[in-house]
């Protein structure tokens, strides 16, 4: 590709969402629910935190391989899946929960009832060669037609029509989500990767913060988070108030949450990467005993070993290495706080990464945004 030429949405360095912004028929409300969110960081940024853990010390192993939580995915699921890719490929499915840690409800998260939720969602695609991925965020208001599926514990659900994304985790946790996500796009999920926002909060004070810069003010009592227009170093806190923030940017929606996550995240990446904590090796153990609390992996990565063998295969994808897109959605005309999967061009976005090629642009011109993009830049 020539230096004039303008990278493809799919391809590391490229544009993201493209397109003009608009809304598909009437005036977009607030959603009314005011709980906070969950989050997430992509795999390679809570397993690459772990591979710096991998001192070959007895204790520092056996502590960190205790702190890890993992779910068997394939029993549950069964052999009725898509086909696993035999280019060396990989799908990572990442989920933002709720589920760890009782403390989630004191940051707002975590319901009275107990009960785990899950806001966020991606796919995380791996090209051949591990050294570019894609990122394709899935919106939590898409109406979707969900599968019979099953949990872990061997509870079946049936099928269900136009319900919420996000019913998949709550109804059947990690495996009906898993299952929802396969038979959405038709991608095999290789590997599972839940990211618990309580212990997200921990590990962001325990990197010292991270920079980012907004270009506006944002404002969003919902989330408790004030920030003026210009450069921030955001605390833990911040950082979930950040992420999980919908009122006080764009149209009040999951999508222009997402936009932010997706800035976010990217700066995260920068950062993890640049940091030099070998150094330091008591600040080394406490990242790694962080981001192993922090994360529930399938039973493939459910050991230190396992983790880090995954996460050494990654360590070259950085920031500048991965676009961000959100699956092709726009809003319902009947109900302004859902949002539809636009069919045609979520194919082509399936399509794509089932061959291991770049998004084309088309897959994402002129779907629903959110209008929160170049709010936070790194």
């Amino acid at each position: 590709m020539s230096a004039a030429s303008t990278p493809e949405p799919g391809i590391p360095g490229g544009a993201g969402t493209s397109g003009p912004r608009r809304r598909a028929g009437g005036r977009r409300r607030k959603p009314r629910e005011k709980r906070h969110k969950a989050l997430l960081i992509t795999a390679w940024t809570a397993a690459g935190i772990v591979v710096l853990g991998g001192t070959g010390l007895g204790y520092v192993y056996f502590t960190l391989n205790g702190n890890l939580d993992s779910v068997d995915i394939d029993q549950a699921l069964g052999t009725d899946r898509p086909a696993k890719a035999d280019n060396g490929s990989q799908n990572i499915l990442v989920l933002g929960s709720d589920t760890r840690s009782g403390g989630n409800r004191k940051l707002g998260g975590g319901t009275d009832d107990g009960s785990a939720r899950s806001d966020t969602a991606m796919i995380v695609h791996v090209y051949e060669g591990h050294e570019k991925a894609a990122v394709v965020s899935l919106p939590r208001d898409t109406l979707i037609d969900r599968p019979a599926c099953a949990d872990t514990d061997g509870n079946t659900y049936p099928p269900a029509s136009q319900v919420m994304f996000n019913s998949a985790y709550s109804t059947g946790g990690a495996a009906c989500a898993v299952r929802t996500v396969e038979s959405l796009t038709g991608l095999r999920m290789d590997h599972y990767l839940e990211v618990d926002f309580s212990g997200f909060r921990k590990l962001i004070d325990e990197l010292g913060g991270v920079d980012i810069t907004t270009t506006r003010d944002i404002e969003d009592p919902d989330s408790h988070l004030t920030l003026k227009a210009g450069p921030h170093r955001l605390d833990g806190e911040q950082a979930l108030g950040l992420v999980r923030t919908r009122h006080g940017v764009g149209d009040g929606s999951d999508l222009g949450r997402i936009q932010l996550q997706q800035a976010f995240l990217k700066a995260l990446l920068d950062q993890v990467k640049d940091i030099d904590l070998f150094g330091d090796p008591k600040r080394l153990y406490d990242l790694a005993d962080a981001a192993t609390k922090t994360v529930t992996t399938d039973s493939g990565l459910g050991s230190v070993n396992a983790l880090m063998s995954f996460a050494s295969g990654l360590r070259g994808i950085g920031a500048s290495d991965m676009t961000m897109v959100t699956m092709p959605v726009v809003y319902d005309p009947a109900d302004p706080n859902r949002v539809l999967l636009e069919k045609t061009k979520a194919q082509q976005v399936w399509t794509a990464l089932r061959n291991d090629r770049p998004i084309p642009r088309s897959a994402t011109k002129g779907t629903a945004t959110g209008e929160a993009a170049g709010v936070v830049r790194d």
